[in-house]
């Protein structure tokens, strides 16, 4: 088949776009940078610079590209978000998940693409009830600010791809990635956040979280271009664990000292209402529908050891 990639060049798309020539694929994969663009084209893609807020450059780019399937990962977050700053950085990836998917789900129907598959969370279940959520749980529409927004976002991205005028549209909610390039990885922001343990465990630590190796998000999207009906899928790993064992796990991987462990309140203060709460309420996802309907299996089971082989 042939495959659009938006975001070919993020970091999910640098996993993606491989293994998606190693299936046999044709991949145009498209970034707004002329240097990525020759990183692309070494890497067996045939590379497109354009900007997903030119919508008639997009819809131009994708239509020649005549796609079978066009795949969403396109993102705009800083390599080092600090929480306290947030809100700005939201807006910017809001906007994306907006305005960008928009462009691009218009450009895929005009296209003639038979499938539109499109990046999503899974860090977005109501927090109450069950520790783990499956696609059909409540969404956390009150989340604390800066996230209001994003979860607003959040549904409106997956209502375009999802209800995509004669397209299947698949969006899929990632966990929180870890591995090569991302926040987790050893020279990542988090990872330093940790060593100098300014990443405590907040409250309880009962905040469930969902983890997912990047090749593995990358592995289930590959499945997602080839099969499975229209829908919402989470994308996560087999073991939703909360911050108070995981992260401790986490540090050892890193040869960092324990994490301290603070109270709730002096989170909210230090870090904001958002983070608090993700630490101390967020609900996990299970991943039991991607299984079932994409035939796909995480090859890191769990963060347990996918910690430790990603870092060692």
């Amino acid at each position: 088949m042939r495959i659009f990639v938006a975001g070919a060049s993020g970091v999910i798309g640098r996993r993606l776009v491989p293994l998606l020539v190693a299936q046999g694929h044709s991949v145009v994969g498209m970034t707004r940078s002329d240097e990525r663009a020759e990183q692309l084209r070494e890497g067996g893609a045939e590379p497109v610079v354009v900007d997903v807020f030119d919508a008639e450059a997009l819809r131009r780019a994708v239509t020649a590209a005549q796609p079978d399937v066009v795949v969403h990962e396109l993102t705009d977050l800083p390599q080092n978000l600090d929480p306290r700053r947030a809100k700005e950085a939201y807006a910017r990836n809001d906007r994306i998940r907006r305005e960008g998917t928009s462009n691009l789900v218009a450009a895929a129907v005009a296209s003639g693409a038979k499938r539109i598959v499109a990046q999503s969370i899974a860090f977005v279940y109501e927090p109450e009830g069950d520790a783990v959520k499956d696609e059909d749980a409540p969404i956390w529409d009150d989340a604390p600010e800066p996230f209001t927004d994003s979860i607003a976002a959040v549904r409106q991205l997956e209502d375009m791809v999802v209800k995509a005028d004669g397209i299947d549209g698949l969006a899929l909610r990632y966990g929180f990635f870890y591995g090569p390039g991302t926040a987790y990885a050893a020279d990542g922001s988090l990872a330093e956040m940790v060593r100098r343990r300014r990443f405590p465990v907040l409250g309880k630590g009962a905040g469930v979280f969902s983890y997912i190796h990047i090749d593995d998000a990358a592995s289930a999207t590959v499945a997602a271009v080839e099969r499975g009906p229209s829908g919402i899928y989470n994308v996560v790993d087999d073991d939703p664990a909360p911050m108070r064992d995981w992260l401790p796990v986490y540090a050892e991987a890193l040869g960092a000292k324990p994490p301290r462990r603070l109270p709730a309140w002096i989170g909210r203060i230090a870090a904001g209402k958002f983070t608090a709460a993700m630490a101390t309420q967020l609900r996990g996802a299970s991943n039991e529908k991607a299984k079932r309907e994409l035939g796909w299996q995480p090859s890191h089971a769990s963060w347990r050891e996918g910690f430790k082989e990603a870092l060692g």
